[in-house]
């Protein structure tokens, strides 16, 4: 594969975002980084920084650039009001939206091969009066897709989650056949399609603690997920490990050898996944018709327009963006 085409979202204007992305325009790249964010925006974190930028306007038609360090290809889109780093502004929120919206219709035309979303603020986003439950959601959504699934990858692990963004108290009433079926369907043909792993080993957890203890502190392991496991295991040319209890999943003798870890909800998976990785942990959306990797990290407003963001979490999840679009097999 030649040049791939990555656009990159800056997220919440008044965090760290703009600073990482100015930061990684100043190191090489062998493809064309292309950012959809307020220009002004970029031009203030890099004066800020200290550092060089030149902006030139993308345009899909022409042909694709490596990138040029000190340089950022850019897709404008306007704040409504002047930005101030650190102060969350719910004028602005429309703006992340809309980034995230071109950037969701450039990728299903195929007229990019990648995103990469920077961190964004749910709250104030939420706070203006605009729906959000976070971006896997939005993008499911916005590319018409009926499931998708989280997944957090580091070096050694990764965890996908059958939930994701939901209240700890509904969790057990959205762990159904059904669901359990559609996200290890999509985790088995994901990790295929775009990680290149022909017979995948899925290693699963319980939701209850020891697993529900032989139906003693649940049900669910039993009536749920043991069944739903056992059927697909017919179905599908993967290797299904569990229910096994959460607290002992994560032991390197129990995930040697598995492409990855499906946890029942948010804070059950990724407290381990992230004290693993975190700075150097990888968000990936599974089950989009392409491929949306974030940073694992949040808009980091106590320090932004400091100049002392880390640029280290962004640095690696491009370096897995790119893996992943060349790994990426044709259906």
């Amino acid at each position: 594969m030649g040049i791939a085409r990555i656009l990159i979202t800056a997220g919440e204007p008044a965090g760290i975002g703009p600073e990482i992305l100015v930061k990684m325009a100043q190191h090489a790249c062998n493809d064309q980084l292309i950012v959809c964010a307020d220009p002004s925006v970029l031009k203030q974190a890099a004066q800020i920084a200290g550092l060089p930028l030149t902006l030139n306007e993308f345009k899909s038609e022409h042909e694709a650039q490596a990138h040029r360090p000190g340089h950022l290809w850019v897709i404008p889109q306007r704040v409504s009001e002047p930005v101030i780093f650190g102060e969350l502004n719910v004028a602005n929120a429309e703006y992340v939206l809309n980034t995230l919206k071109v950037a969701n219709d450039l990728a299903q035309h195929g007229e990019v091969d990648a995103i990469l979303t920077g961190p964004v603020h749910k709250g104030i986003i939420n706070d203006s009066g605009l729906t959000f439950s976070g971006h896997t959601e939005f993008f499911a959504e916005r590319s018409g897709c009926k499931k998708v699934v989280m997944m957090l990858a580091t070096d050694g692990l990764r965890v996908t989650l059958a939930t994701t963004h939901l209240p700890l108290r509904k969790v057990p009433d959205a762990i159904t056949k059904e669901l359990l079926e559609d996200v290890i369907t999509i985790i088995d043909a994901e990790l295929r399609s775009k990680f290149a792993i022909n017979h995948p080993k899925i290693l699963v957890c319980g939701l209850n603690p020891h697993a529900g203890e032989n139906d003693h502190l649940g049900t669910e392991e039993s009536q749920i997920i043991t069944p739903t496991l056992a059927s697909l295991q017919q179905k599908l040319n993967a290797t299904l490990i569990g229910p096994l209890p959460a607290d002992t999943a994560f032991q390197p003798n129990k995930i040697q050898g598995v492409d990855t870890v499906l946890a029942m909800y948010h804070d059950q998976g990724l407290p381990t996944l992230k004290y693993k990785g975190f700075g150097k942990a990888v968000n990936v959306t599974l089950g989009l018709p392409y491929i949306r990797t974030s940073v694992d990290h949040g808009t980091g407003l106590d320090i932004a327009g400091n100049n002392i963001a880390d640029i280290g979490s962004m640095q690696y999840t491009l370096q897995f963006t790119q893996d992943l679009i060349r790994r990426k097999q044709q259906p």
